[in-house]
């Protein structure tokens, strides 16, 4: 006759929680390794880029508010 296979026993939480964490870590360290910095040059040139769209968008909406601001005025004093 054929001997029953016994069934496998799953390690303890403590080995299973363990394992998991280390795997955790490990891939942590392989997606940091995966990283390109940017070099000075770019930075300053992105630095620049962002500035610039900030006094764009800055000056479009000082020139919609002092637009709204006339309208209101003139709505106000002819009514």
């Amino acid at each position: 006759m054929a001997k029953k296979k016994e069934p496998e026993k799953k390690p303890n939480i403590f080995k299973r929680i363990g394992k998991s964490i280390s795997k955790f870590f490990r891939d942590i360290k392989s997606e940091i390794n995966k990283i390109v910095w940017p070099t000075p040059k770019n930075t300053f040139k992105n630095t620049g880029i962002v500035l610039v769209a900030m006094i764009i968008v800055g000056v479009v909406i000082t020139a919609l508010d002092a637009g709204l601001h006339f309208l209101l005025g003139f709505l106000m004093h002819v009514a």
